[in-house]
């Protein structure tokens, strides 16, 4: 009986090795599960999904189907067992490639050729094994996805609702207000000490000259764009959703870009709304947009990006916004890309003292671009509140940003990696006396609606001043409060 059944089996993966269908499904199905299970946060939209499944299964199918019915004529038909083979191998491998690098890597591409044609001529009698190794990893790859899936299915959506009635609000002042972000710009206190020890009078300087407001002890609450955007703009803690690794936040993107409790506010006030951005990295995953304007259409936008393929200079687009926007009540989010912070990864690493070396020269870039920015704004809209907010700090005195994860008592890479540059520039020079509460970034909108709303009760619930970090070694893996309300370094699994 065992042996009718794998001679069942074994004959019937014999004729599925030859089915374009089957042989297009081990080509694409593994790199398209290997890419979900990787970036499911950059790609987790319909649209994607149809995309790549066009690009991963339909095409490979299609295209083997056709190589099957061109091997029914004669002058084909004698390379058949080497033109499966080779194409098998060398779409597989390029399928792996562009999840990868998202460039065209033309050295990559010379040596997938080259594989691809020692496997036909060498390995074209054991193709039918090649075919059910790609189907394995597939399916292995599939209980890998799996739990990624459950998470998202299973998302909630309760840490996002306010404590009062404030997305009701309304306006008693509607000036039109312009945000700022510089991604990974440190605090002031902390870019003059610490790690950085830099001299950074002449930028603050300019500020002062145009009657801006420094908040040198300002942080972040967390140490991304996307989990810091996602509790700024949400005025609410998220807490990692109580994950332990390193992955992008469930529908960040979505809570930044689509509908988040800030948006909402100023659109029922009547505020016109503006994103313009140098990269489209907040809008990779082809959220629905919130915004009324976006300086990139998803036109504009590769399916297979890290949101850095394409760019567009905000000066020019700020102006011509500025151009077409409404006499008062309009926000614009602006972000640019530098200072950012040190290498990602220990093999990306130039090692600390050139990676502070690098950070300082593109902070002198940001700094160019901040001080351009600034003065078109007070030019053209002199009777604006312009706010400069960092999402999080430049990780600088560490070797690279993921090392982070491990456990320190060291403040100065603490607070390197949570201090975040906060300058406001209040419409008449008006400072309100609410300024006080500027701790971090989750409560700087329920701070600024309640200075708009000349209302104070909006104040009775801030969230905690509060920062929080993921750690995966050199202590339980969990969340951890590493800065509590009043700055001071703690270490606390919540």
């Amino acid at each position: 009986m065992q042996s009718k059944r794998t001679n069942s089996f074994g004959k019937f993966f014999e004729n599925a090795s030859r089915n374009p269908f089957f042989i297009g499904l081990g080509v694409g199905l593994y790199p398209l599960v290997f890419y979900y299970s990787r970036n499911f946060g950059m790609i987790n939209s319909w649209e994607q999904f149809g995309y790549f499944l066009a690009l991963f299964l339909l095409f490979p199918i299609v295209f083997f189907s056709l190589l099957k019915w061109l091997s029914s004529f004669s002058f084909v038909s004698k390379w058949e067992k080497y033109i499966l083979p080779f194409f098998s191998v060398f779409l597989f491998l390029f399928f792996i490639k562009i999840i990868l690098y998202t460039d065209m890597q033309r050295k990559i591409i010379l040596g997938i050729f080259i594989i691809s044609t020692l496997a036909a001529f060498f390995l074209q009698r054991h193709f039918k094994k090649f075919v059910l190794i790609q189907l394995l990893l597939a399916a292995i790859g599939l209980f890998s996805l799996a739990p990624i899936l459950m998470k998202y299915l299973n998302y909630s959506s309760a840490w996002k609702q306010q404590p009062d009635a404030i997305e009701s609000v309304v306006f008693e002042k509607t000036p039109n207000i312009y945000y700022i972000q510089p991604d990974g710009y440190v605090n002031f206190s902390e870019l003059e000490g610490g790690f950085y020890n830099v001299d950074n009078t002449e930028f603050k300087t300019f500020l002062g000259e145009r009657n801006f407001k420094n908040y040198p002890n300002f942080r972040s609450n967390y140490i991304s764009t996307l989990t810091s955007n996602s509790a700024t703009f949400m005025m609410k803690h998220h807490y990692y959703h109580n994950r332990k690794d390193y992955s992008e936040m469930l529908n960040a993107r979505k809570n930044i870009i689509s509908e988040n409790a800030v948006l909402s506010i100023f659109k029922i006030n009547g505020y016109k709304t503006h994103f313009i951005t140098e990269y489209p990295y907040l809008m990779v995953n082809r959220p629905k947009i919130g915004y009324d304007f976006t300086n990139f259409k998803y036109s504009d936008i590769p399916y297979i990006t890290t949101g850095f393929n394409v760019g567009r200079d905000v000066y020019n687009d700020l102006e011509s916004t500025i151009a077409s926007k409404k006499a008062d009540g309009n926000f614009f989010f602006i972000e640019i890309f530098e200072p950012s912070h040190i290498s990602s990864t220990k093999t990306a690493s130039k090692g600390k003292v050139t990676e502070r070396s690098q950070w300082l020269d593109k902070r002198e870039i940001a700094n160019k671009k901040i001080e351009k920015l600034v003065n078109l704004i007070i030019e053209k809209d002199p009777g604006a509140l312009i706010m400069i907010m960092a999402d999080h700090g430049g990780f600088v005195g560490l070797d690279y940003s993921q090392e982070v994860y491990k456990k320190t008592t060291d403040r100065d890479v603490i607070y390197s990696t949570f201090g975040a540059m906060l300058s406001i520039r209040w419409p008449n020079n008006e400072v309100p006396a609410a300024d006080t509460y500027f701790k971090s970034c989750v409560n700087v909108f329920r701070i600024l609606i309640s200075y708009l709303s000349d209302d104070e009760k909006y104040l009775q619930h801030l969230q905690d001043d509060k920062s929080y970090l993921i750690i995966k070694e050199g202590a339980e893996p969990g969340i951890y409060e590493y800065i509590d309300e009043n700055g001071n370094i703690t270490f606390k699994k919540i």
